[in-house]
């Protein structure tokens, strides 16, 4: 009886330990950011954005769970292999897509949590303040030439086929 209140109290101070080592929140972190935007979508059906992080936080904590807000969908971010290194992607319709610069907020666990309580009660999200936040600068989709070289052949065969024909016709008068 007692080895197996011996075990309790091990399990227990050990779930309560690593719950304690979760709940570190990350002061002043330092990011560097690679940002990836879809530049050609003649072929594509959907936009692809990728923001690849590098995360530093100034007391050391590693191990974040980090979640981005992307006008107003949250998107979990995966985490690497690494310590300190998060990947942030999804991808959008290319007709629904805007030039321009675009903010990525960035939550650890306490912050996603505090948005998804505002987000469930209707109110503005913008009063939780983000862990940090990531600008994204679309330069825009490319959707193909506004005339397509098809029809200008066309069009330029029935030019010559009216000057060849209307010149046989002046020759033959």
């Amino acid at each position: 009886m007692m080895a197996v209140k011996w075990i309790l109290f091990a399990v227990l101070s050990s779930v309560c330990f690593n719950i304690s080592l979760q709940d570190e929140i990350c002061s002043s972190p330092s990011v560097t950011s690679n940002i990836y935007t879809t530049t050609d979508g003649v072929i594509l059906s959907d936009i692809a954005f990728i923001a690849e992080l590098v995360v530093t936080c100034q007391n050391g904590v590693k191990d974040l769970a980090l979640y981005a807000d992307v006008d107003g969908v949250t998107i979990p971010a995966m985490k690497s292999l690494d310590n300190n290194k998060y990947q942030v992607s999804w991808t959008e319709v290319p007709k629904k897509v805007q030039d321009g610069v675009r903010i990525l907020r960035m939550y650890d666990e306490e912050g996603y949590s505090a948005l998804r309580k505002v987000q469930r009660s209707g109110e503005d999200t913008s009063s939780i303040r983000p862990l940090f936040t990531v600008t994204i600068n679309h330069q825009g989709t490319y959707q193909g030439p506004w005339v397509q070289s098809e029809l200008i052949a066309v069009l330029l065969a029935m030019f010559l086929w009216y000057l060849a024909y209307s010149t046989k016709s002046r020759i033959q008068s």
